[in-house]
């Protein structure tokens, strides 16, 4: 069929056509966002899972419809050779800058800006990463100080409490959450639980691999106290055929009910098989009735894709 009108999208991160047996998820991150925004308790959330799953799908759909919710968002990708104070300090600029843009939380919000240029200046010696400018002077203080695990906390809480003045809340987006070493981690989990005891409006939601609950676990034995742990794995037989279907639906093609059972049984309702599945199925088919010939055919292509992709990345890897 034609391949410009394939709905199908195996892709890291990209979101498929159909986010199918997340909605639980969904509405989990959205209530714990509002209750934060308004001083309610809620803990900070870890979507825990095998690549491909859809981790970061469901992270940046969170992060957009929070946004669109008036929070400031900071949306962070965890790397290997990137500390946590790089990527936050950033991100942290420009939720202030959101907050700086309003007549109210003046205050507050200068007294955010010199805690994080505070912080920048004490933790450059040890990070030559972050490299960030800043209009506030350097105020002996909050922040003041080269320990990250002092320093966080005092940033964390100001910014926090400038959101609260604002009405809002910050959120802290994460992906690759593994990647974080241990002693930032456990920094980030202090600062996280500074602001819990205060009752202000911050939040972290993460996504990582399985290692990441055990990594959590060792930087604080109280983090288990400070998480909620959601576990993405694989789409049951409903929602993977659904995941399919619906796509397909749309522009006007069908499956057999031969040719969906085939394609569970070959992906296991796993979601970025679920969408090679489906994209090398459209190719094959010659009709808009997908039949089990036309998967059988594209099994060989996906396989091959898989081999070339995303097995050979992880396999070199290792």
């Amino acid at each position: 069929m034609d391949e410009l009108k394939n709905p199908f999208a195996p892709s890291a991160g990209r979101p498929p056509p159909v986010l199918a047996g997340r909605t639980s998820l969904l509405e989990k991150a959205t209530v714990s966002l509002k209750r934060t925004r308004i001083g309610r308790h809620a803990n900070s959330i870890l979507f825990i899972g095998l690549r491909g799953v859809g981790k970061t799908v469901l992270l940046k759909r969170i992060a957009k419809d929070a946004q669109a919710d008036g929070i400031a968002c900071l949306k962070l990708e965890a790397q290997e050779k990137l500390s946590l104070p790089a990527m936050l300090a950033p991100g942290l600029e420009n939720a202030l800058s959101g907050l700086d843009s309003s007549s109210k939380a003046k205050g507050r919000v200068r007294e955010a800006w010199t805690a994080l240029a505070n912080f920048v200046r004490g933790m450059e010696i040890i990070y030559g990463d972050l490299k960030v400018q800043f209009r506030t002077a350097r105020k002996a203080g909050v922040a003041d100080t080269e320990s990250l695990e002092i320093a966080l906390p005092d940033l964390l809480v100001a910014a926090g409490e400038a959101a609260a003045e604002k009405e809002t809340a910050i959120a802290i987006f994460i992906d690759e959450l593994q990647y974080v070493e241990e002693s930032q981690l456990a920094a980030l989990i202090t600062a996280l639980h500074a602001c819990q005891q205060d009752q202000l409006p911050v939040i972290a939601i993460g996504a990582g691999l399985p290692q990441l609950a055990g990594q959590v676990g060792k930087a604080k034995t109280y983090a288990e106290r400070l998480f909620d742990f959601s576990e993405i794995g694989k789409l049951d037989d409903e929602e993977a055929r659904y995941a399919v279907q619906r796509p397909a639906k749309h522009e006007g093609v069908s499956f057999q009910s031969a040719a969906l059972d085939e394609i569970l049984s070959q992906t296991q309702g796993y979601p970025y098989f679920l969408q090679e599945w489906g994209s090398q199925s459209w190719l094959a088919a010659k009709e808009k009735t997908i039949t089990l010939a036309d998967v059988r055919e594209a099994t060989g292509f996906a396989q091959a894709e898989l081999d070339t992709g995303f097995f050979r990345v992880r396999y070199d890897r290792c």
